[in-house]
């Protein structure tokens, strides 16, 4: 259908699953990647969304994913999950393919992605328990994991409040919860700081630096760039549907500022005072 296609080439409760986890060393470049896309392929009608990416987040790494709106950030990460089917590529999750093996792909995964409806009429402390319940978790370590995870993002007084009554910022907090009730290897954040209060943010950053330090993978897409900077080790530029710069951090930035770096890559920028009329004096 598509001619210009090319053909098919911290604590103990967010410690990914020890009797599967590798010792932690960054870096390290002969482990299997925790994602592994290449040649990713994404058509909406006449509209290519993403054009052809290939992309490896090395595993026990904090990994940055940043782009305009509309570079297909959350369309790569929807396909690289197991939401939403490719046109053309693999994906890999810690050498499993998440097409072919879908099951065994999710398994190893925690999703929180910005803008998915949530059983919003159950308690926050029954929806984590429901996630729990739908990876197989036996009651008492769902139970369990629940209690911490609430305690941990100090969700406990808001725990028997239904979710349709939270605020973004709680609402971001539960998803997260959900994404980390089964101990995942890897956890992919589409704009997971959006809304949250900065006391919130700080105290999820630390769980997730807790989660990569025990040898777990964090993939984070976000429009802050000095968050990224600040948080990640590795990230890459998306503009257009295609990757424009990955690398490490330093790699990526060049000697700027990550910010300015990504202006320089993904053009934009006008310098330009504005309107005569915008001008006060």
């Amino acid at each position: 259908m598509f001619d210009d296609r090319p053909p098919d080439p911290a604590s103990r409760l967010v410690e990914p699953d020890p009797t599967s986890r590798a010792p932690k060393s960054r870096g390290l470049t002969d482990r299997e990647p925790a994602l592994d896309i290449h040649g990713l392929w994404k058509h909406f009608g006449d509209k290519v969304a993403v054009q052809g990416i290939d992309l490896a987040v090395p595993a026990g790494s904090f990994y940055g994913l940043v782009g305009p709106n509309g570079a297909g950030k959350t369309t790569t990460l929807s396909m690289a999950t197991g939401l939403l089917r490719p046109d053309a590529g693999t994906l890999r999750i810690l050498g499993t393919d998440v097409w072919a093996d879908p099951s065994a792909a999710k398994r190893l995964v925690g999703v929180l992605s910005d803008g998915v409806a949530l059983f919003d009429r159950l308690s926050g402390e029954q929806l984590v328990t429901y996630h729990g319940l739908l990876h197989g978790m036996d009651r008492a370590t769902v139970a369990d994991r629940t209690r911490d995870l609430l305690e941990l993002l100090d969700m406990t007084d808001a725990a028997g409040k239904l979710v349709v009554d939270y605020s973004a910022g709680m609402t971001k907090k539960i998803a997260l919860a959900t994404a980390l009730i089964h101990a995942p290897r890897l956890l992919v954040l589409d704009e997971p700081f959006e809304s949250v209060d900065p006391v919130s943010a700080a105290n999820i950053r630390d769980i997730l630096h807790g989660y990569v330090d025990s040898g777990g993978t964090v993939i984070v897409s976000s429009h802050a760039m000095d968050l990224v900077q600040r948080m990640c080790d590795h990230v890459a530029v998306i503009a257009g549907g295609r990757v424009l710069a990955a690398g490490t951090i330093d790699e990526v930035r060049a000697g700027q500022d990550l910010e300015d770096r990504f202006v320089d890559l993904v053009g934009g920028r006008h310098h330009s005072r504005g309107p005569e009329w915008l001008r006060t004096s």
